[in-house]
């Protein structure tokens, strides 16, 4: 299979939240480290085409998880669909936009404070443009160097920034010296085998996380070690 050699990004930030889809809606508990999703969404927030796929491979914990409790306004309407949306536009019906002072609701949020990591990642093109693979490379590194970014990469939740830099291949610092087993992990609510497929609806899949030596290893998207959950969450 056709695919960069990985590309690096050092990432941190003061407060990260990845939250636990098991704890459902009534609290934010997150868990020890930054998850592949999330972290693949701050390498598609930098540079990202519909011709390719982000594929984590690696994450390092440079600081050992330290924890904080806040209280965060949230509301409890979800988005209308895109369906909805686009019959808003077109006039057919009234727009009913979500009013933060009717339905806001606080929750509680378990989040790690000063955190700081280094992620490994590789471009994978999807069949047919493989020829494009070194643009793409080039693409990224440069706006990685430049500090751009297509919208602004967070740590979980949007309220939460997380700031980056190009990670140096010549020097890598070693991550922490921390044993982390963290059981059934948020793998991607996504299915990232799907070539374009940027319709396709939530497919939320789980894998056994451990950071070992203070890292963590992300298998391949199709490994058996990747267990995708049913809708009924069974």
């Amino acid at each position: 299979m056709t695919q960069s050699e990985p590309l690096s990004l050092i990432v941190w930030g003061e407060l990260a939240c990845f939250s636990d889809p098991a704890g459902g809606k009534v609290e934010r508990f997150t868990y020890p480290c930054i998850t592949p999703s999330a972290a693949r969404a701050i390498f598609e927030a930098i540079y990202w085409k519909p011709e390719f796929r982000w594929q984590v491979e690696r994450i390092d914990v440079y600081e050992q998880p330290a924890y904080i409790a806040l209280r965060r306004n949230e509301v409890t309407s979800v988005a209308p669909s895109e369906r909805t949306i686009h019959g808003w536009i077109a006039g057919r019906s009234e727009p009913k936009p979500i009013v933060a002072e009717e339905d806001r609701t606080q929750r509680q949020t378990i989040a790690l404070k000063d955190i700081r990591y280094r992620l490994h990642a590789r471009i994978v093109p999807w069949p047919g443009s493989e020829q494009q693979l070194p643009k793409m490379v080039a693409s990224f590194t440069r706006r990685a160097k430049r500090g751009q970014c297509v919208m602004q990469p967070y740590l979980g939740c949007r309220e939460f920034p997380a700031a980056f830099e190009l990670a140096d291949e010549d020097s890598e610092d070693p991550p922490a010296e921390i044993d982390i087993p963290i059981g059934w992990m948020l793998y991607d609510v996504f299915d990232t085998t799907r070539p374009g497929d940027n319709n396709a609806p939530p497919s939320v899949s789980v894998f056994e996380a451990h950071v070992r030596g203070g890292t963590l290893h992300v298998p391949p998207p199709g490994s058996p070690q990747i267990v995708r959950v049913n809708r009924r969450g069974d």
